[in-house]
């Protein structure tokens, strides 16, 4: 079996911690419930907890979980009659904690109360496709995206553009929060989620989503695999992802409804406004969504906004003193150059990675490299100009050897050759600014004045300015072939038109 990378164990730990069961756990970190169980088992014979210190490093954390070790073999436990103990649980006023407890009586070494109600629904649940949900108050926040859209005029071109309407809504009180978006990418879906939960003043124990591909990389019903900004973003406000199965919709059948209400109490009412903005758009949506949340429904006899008050705010978390700042994660490889590429820029890391599998994070801002959960290098983030960012700490001792050449020094010494070399070198450096495609090509062509001399290397350099040439190989190419003897090249010129009875001329034509 592939083993889980530190960063999930870590995350596993992490939700442990805070109350999540074993199944939750798996569900969030996309893997089996008993591969989840025996990573935090190797935890709790490790002696560690959450949090972690801070000097505890992925190789410190990987040589204490996965040492040697021997143990006793799994005991082998008995196993309940299910059969016997739904029919049971059709008689009044019987329970599964009771049922549990006779079953403990006569299998002292069984099942625990959970692992034993787990089992039970598990089998239950092949009984009928149809489970009743039951929430409790903090518990989950059901988001996903409407699929009606809302029209936004751009003023200046009378364009109309299809805003997305997102809907999220807590599992116990049916507070609801929506605003519209431009898109459902990923940008948007993580803020529309920090603005939810701003909204709702604190942080449920769990986010039930959608497999929209913004949030979910990988659909699968058994080990689904969340986008790691989501999961970094949900691991910032203390919560976990807990994507709902594909296909099977009655697993957030709370945010369905929600997004049913939302349709019809703002889509619907909006549908003959026109908007000039978002700003305006959603301004319009906040008016409908406080008359929605303060509106007292039939069934309860009171508001989503005053059952909240009453049951559900005191049990979320608090949020975070600062706020998520958006960042996007990419899996990169280190190239032969020790640098990573990341939206046509190129950002160096330490040369000992090279080819190396490694997490890039960048904000707006900044591009930090990760390899294996440390951080390796941190970069100001720069646009899309094929260039490349380089740290000299992370530049082999033989390629630094050419850090210390400036463009300035390496054009004073081709002007001691000549107006030629010079030039030829200033243009390879202008095109070229890394070290190792400018510089190196510079002093190459330099050093061909040592074996074919001065006189013969401005020649070949006049020769390779006039044909476009760029490269030590090009000017090295012309010496060898003795090309920078023969005549320049004449570039073309345009002459007086040629005069003769077969040209027809442009008066012909018309």
């Amino acid at each position: 079996m592939k083993r889980l990378t530190m960063r999930k164990i870590r995350e596993a730990l992490r939700l442990h911690a805070s109350g999540l069961s074993t199944r939750k756990i798996a569900t969030s970190l996309g893997v089996g419930q008993s591969t989840a169980s025996d990573y935090l088992k190797r935890v709790e014979r490790a002696g560690l907890s959450w949090p972690l210190a801070a000097e505890m490093t992925d190789a410190a954390l990987e040589a204490l979980l996965f040492h040697p070790s021997g143990g006793p073999s799994r005991l082998v436990e008995a196993r309940p009659d299910w059969p016997a103990i739904h029919r049971e649980l059709r008689r009044p006023g019987v329970t599964l904690s009771l049922l549990w407890e006779e079953y403990r009586a006569v299998h002292p070494e069984g099942y625990g109360y959970s692992r034993f109600c787990d089992l039970y629904r598990r089998w239950s649940g092949r009984l009928t496709s149809v489970m009743r949900q039951h929430h409790v108050a903090g518990e989950r926040m059901f988001v996903d995206y409407a699929g009606m859209t809302l029209e936004v005029i751009d003023g200046a071109t009378g364009e109309v553009h299809q805003a997305q309407l997102f809907v999220a809504v807590l599992g116990a009180s049916n507070l609801t929060y929506a605003e519209a978006t431009w898109t459902q990418t990923l940008a948007d879906w993580i803020g529309a989620h920090c603005r939810a939960l701003g909204y709702f003043g604190g942080v449920p124990s769990q986010l039930v989503s959608d497999n929209l591909k913004s949030g979910v990389t990988r659909a699968c019903f058994y080990e689904p695999v969340v986008n790691r900004t989501y999961a970094d973003m949900a691991a910032h406000y203390g919560t976990a992802v807990v994507p709902a199965r594909p296909r099977k919709p009655r697993d957030k059948a709370k945010v369905e409804v929600a997004v049913q209400i939302a349709q019809r109490w703002i889509s619907a009412r909006l549908r003959n406004q026109r908007f000039f903005s978002l700003q305006e758009l959603n301004a319009a949506i906040r008016v409908l969504l406080d008359r929605l949340n303060d509106r007292v429904t039939r069934h309860l006899g009171t508001s989503r906004r005053d059952l909240f008050e009453q049951i559900e705010r005191a049990t979320l978390r608090p949020l975070p003193v600062e706020p998520y700042i958006f960042s996007e994660w990419k899996q990169c490889t280190v190239g032969l150059d020790y640098h990573v590429e990341l939206d046509k820029h190129y950002y160096s890391a330490p040369h000992s990675l090279l080819r190396e599998k490694v997490w890039v994070r960048f904000t707006a801002r900044t591009v930090e490299i990760f390899h294996h959960g440390t951080r390796v290098a941190a970069h100001a983030r720069t646009s899309s100009n094929r260039r490349h960012t380089t740290v000299a700490d992370h530049m082999p001792a033989s390629h630094r050897r050419y850090s210390e050449w400036s463009p300035e020094r390496l054009t004073s010494w081709a002007a001691k050759i000549g107006p030629n070399t010079a030039t030829l070198v200033a243009v390879i450096l202008r095109d070229r600014s890394h070290p190792e495609q400018g510089f190196r090509s510079c002093l190459g062509i330099m050093r061909l004045a040592k074996p074919y001399g001065p006189d013969a290397l401005e020649a070949a350099c006049e020769r390779a300015l006039t044909i476009g040439a760029r490269s030590y190989s090009s000017v090295n190419s012309i010496l060898k072939n003795n090309l920078h003897r023969s005549s320049r090249p004449e570039p073309a010129a345009d002459g007086p038109a040629i005069q003769h009875g077969n040209i027809r001329g442009s008066g012909y034509f018309h």
